[in-house]
């Protein structure tokens, strides 16, 4: 069995690696279309391009959040996401960051269809009501786990006994 979850940390770890591989590339990416936006003048267009570039950043910081995310829940800490409190924690981290991402990207595909095409804006807004649905069941999930919570106060300070790892 230790030879099981020792492949399982493993798997976690390459997961890790190749995402935070994937959100120093879209960092560089990134970075290089502001940098060529900002070369070519600072006009409408160039302003397109940043904000393009933004959204794609958010991308990067989803990607890099997952890693760390996976690094400290699966590989450092090592534990299993069964009690109530490790499962709000683990999905409330990995919800903040799709939340902020998508809200990001909403912003960028509105200013966009507002300078391109304005017949993209439903798709826009869509995205942006997505995100209001998402908070919303996230904050329904928070309240209704806090009550799970409560029925195992011992898991809430294992929990954060494993914290300790982490510093």
């Amino acid at each position: 069995m230790k030879i099981l979850t020792a492949l399982f940390s493993s798997v976690h770890a390459l997961m890790a690696l190749l995402f935070a591989g994937a959100a120093l590339m879209l960092i560089v990416i990134s970075a290089r279309m502001g940098w060529a936006a900002f070369a070519g003048g600072l006009d409408g267009a160039a302003a397109l391009s940043i904000i393009e570039a933004m959204g794609l950043l958010a991308s990067g910081v989803v990607a890099l959040q997952i890693a760390e995310t996976i690094v400290e829940e699966e590989v450092i800490r090592d534990t299993n996401i069964s009690a109530p409190t490790r499962v709000r924690r683990f999905l409330s981290r990995f919800f903040v960051v799709v939340v902020v991402a998508l809200a990001v990207e909403g912003l960028v595909a509105t200013f966009k269809a507002l300078h391109e095409n304005p017949t993209h804006l439903p798709y826009a807004a869509s995205i942006l009501v997505a995100v209001g649905i998402l908070l919303a069941a996230w904050g329904l999930f928070i309240h209704l786990n806090r009550s799970a919570e409560e029925l195992e106060p011992e898991a809430m300070e294992e929990a954060k006994a494993e914290d300790v790892k982490l510093k």
